[in-house]
């Protein structure tokens, strides 16, 4: 196969891009907010909204001759279906607070962290706590529920109109997968839930053609095949397999901070410290960090492009931005976000900021146990800043990939391999200068005391 479309749902944005796999062009055919409505039961995502931006971007598709379609999606969602595929309850937005009501309730049924590896996470974070929340909720409309779809595997389903459950978005922090054993965890069956989850199939299976109202609707050729699809962190991760030992950061409003062949360390869940899975099936330990959304906050959503005089002002000033603006994720949990040495703006305030992602990052690649190079995809991959302070607080050789969203290659190679090397990474070496690297120690030692 050469040209792959890929339907990539990121909790912010939509896209729909044609990746080249002879060439590892990536192209950007339509985009559109993931928008939460806050009309109805609860705040949720415009599923018809992004039914019409899937076919509307699958016409566009369609043109450039697409052999097939993949599918990558932000994690802590799904869907839940009748038996006629419909949805029973509009999807939950995992930032409303809706599961909380029966926190005491569901601790008490949860698995353990050396169980799932996964911790327990605010709001809907966690996604076993979204399902029994609306259990108990909306008992009448659960009754009548017949899959609970995790969200790549949803649109695959409206694609193809075949279910599937898959490890990468089970075992995205939900309670809900065993990782060290490749299965659903205890706390399925002692909700009695086994039934709702269709089976297990790879992130790299075709499910199926499209259905023919998809081709018609979109003019694709009716046996265009469709991905099972993945979650969008792993879908970055994908295309570094193979370099391991290594850390990857990928980065959109989440950074998520995953370590390739490691270190043995313990893995601490209350630090938002978790354990992913891999297209693999493979453990992958991981830590969060909301670098994004934090960035576009800190910064009134007036992202600039900082000049080397500004960051040597905040550099010699000692202007840090201390964690954190969520203090419920992230390293640093409680603590809440601050200035140390005054509070910058413009140019200065996005080199401050850029450099707080970075030292959040690289505690968090600390905390994983990461080794060798760091490769950043996402949206922190071309912002120099933050990659010059990130090599220096690690000592590691930093690949920014630019600022593409790394998931979209990832997808597309679920279809097959890249059969040509795609444009090489800037590679960016860690600073010797002492105004870089007592800035990124002075920052450390603050973060302690803050």
């Amino acid at each position: 196969m050469r040209r792959i479309a890929v339907l990539d749902i990121g909790k912010t944005n939509a896209k729909l891009l044609v990746v080249d796999l002879a060439t590892g062009a990536e192209d950007v055919l339509a985009r559109a907010p993931n928008a939460v409505r806050r009309d109805g039961l609860y705040p949720h995502h415009d599923m018809d909204a992004l039914w019409h931006f899937v076919l509307s971007g699958l016409t566009l598709a369609a043109a450039r001759g697409v052999e097939a379609v993949s599918i990558t999606t932000h994690g802590a969602a799904c869907a839940l279906v009748d038996a006629e595929g419909d949805l029973v309850l509009p999807m939950l937005d995992y930032e409303h607070d809706g599961p909380e009501s029966c926190a005491a309730e569901y601790e008490a049924v949860r698995p353990g962290f050396e169980e799932t590896g996964s911790p327990r996470l605010p709001v809907g974070l966690n996604l076993g706590a979204q399902v029994f929340w609306l259990e108990r909720a909306f008992p009448d409309a659960f009754a009548r529920v017949r899959h609970v779809l995790t969200l790549p595997q949803y649109w695959a389903f409206r694609l193809s109109g075949v279910s599937a459950s898959e490890a990468t978005s089970l075992g995205c922090h939900t309670d809900l997968w065993n990782p060290g054993e490749g299965r659903f965890s205890s706390l399925v069956s002692r909700m009695g839930w086994e039934s709702l989850f269709p089976p297990v199939r790879k992130a790299a299976e075709v499910l199926g053609p499209i259905l023919p109202e998809v081709a018609a609707a979109t003019g694709l050729p009716a046996g265009t095949p469709v991905l099972c699809g993945i979650h969008d962190s792993n879908a970055s991760l994908v295309p570094h397999l193979a370099k391991a030992p290594c850390g990857v950061l990928s980065t959109g409003t989440w950074m998520i901070v995953m370590a390739l062949d490691g270190l043995a360390v313990a893995l601490d869940a209350g630090r938002d410290v978790l354990v992913n899975v891999n297209a693999l099936g493979q453990p992958v330990p991981t830590a969060r960090f909301m670098a994004g959304r934090e960035l576009e906050e800190i910064m009134t959503g007036r992202i600039v492009d900082p000049s080397e005089r500004d960051l040597r002002a905040v550099l010699a000033g000692r202007v840090m931005a201390m964690p954190s603006l969520h203090p419920g994720t992230g390293p640093f949990p409680g603590k809440r976000f601050g200035w140390i040495g005054g509070e910058p703006e413009g140019g200065a305030r996005m080199a401050a900021a850029s450099f707080y992602a970075a030292l959040v990052g690289a505690e968090c690649l600390d905390l994983v146990g990461a080794e060798g190079p760091v490769i950043v995809e996402g949206a922190f991959g071309g912002n120099l800043a933050f990659l010059r302070m990130l090599a220096t607080v690690t000592g590691q050789v930093v690949r920014g990939s630019g600022a593409g969203a790394g998931t979209g290659l990832g997808a597309a190679l679920l279809a097959g391999p890249l059969q040509a090397e795609g444009p090489r990474p800037v590679d960016v070496l860690p600073e010797t200068d002492p105004v870089w690297t007592g800035y990124a120690r002075a920052w450390r030692e603050a973060a302690a005391r803050w």
